[in-house]
């Protein structure tokens, strides 16, 4: 094993930057006319954000704008799992923002098997939910990372520790 090189691929997200991206859609939604005196909040949670808002057009309105505050500061928007605009209590409306992290086991093992087709002379090991790709040359792997950047994949992929 001395002498190989290797990368993981992981599906994750800079936390910091999503609270910056947050605070800064909170600021403009303070500053902006077309939100003076609604009430729009967006509320962090462990795994989720909450946005609320006085109706369905200025939910529509605060996800375009933490969607652009998003991009700003690096953040794929494929993290963001948008649900349904619900009735909340007060005339208000209430959407569910799940935030995607990490790998499932079947998209694991679906990018272990294309790297493993495409790149015969690599080792993709699935460990929890990154894949461990290793091989002699680092040009087979900066050809992997060339080949997993171009795939339109439905989660945000990113390559750490590469040695």
């Amino acid at each position: 094993m001395a002498g190989d090189s290797s990368f993981d691929v992981v599906s994750d997200f800079d936390q910091q930057e999503l609270v910056n991206a947050i605070d800064q859609a909170r600021r403009e939604i303070a500053t902006r006319y077309d939100f003076k005196g609604s009430k729009v909040a967006f509320e962090l949670g462990k795994d989720a954000i909450t946005l609320t808002a006085d109706d369905e057009y200025r939910a529509g309105a605060a996800k375009d704008l933490l969607e652009s505050k998003a991009v700003r500061r690096s953040l794929s928007l494929k993290i963001f799992e948008w649900g349904r605009v619900e009735p909340a209590g007060g005339g208000t409306v209430r959407q569910e923002i799940k935030l995607k992290r990490g790998l499932t086991a079947d998209q694991a093992k679906e990018l272990s098997k294309r790297i493993r087709d495409a790149f015969p002379k690599t080792k993709p090991v699935i460990q929890g939910d990154a894949v461990r790709v290793s091989a002699k040359s680092k040009d087979e792997l900066q050809a992997v990372i060339a080949d997993l950047r171009a795939l339109d994949y439905p989660v945000a992929l990113q390559f750490t520790n590469y040695r």
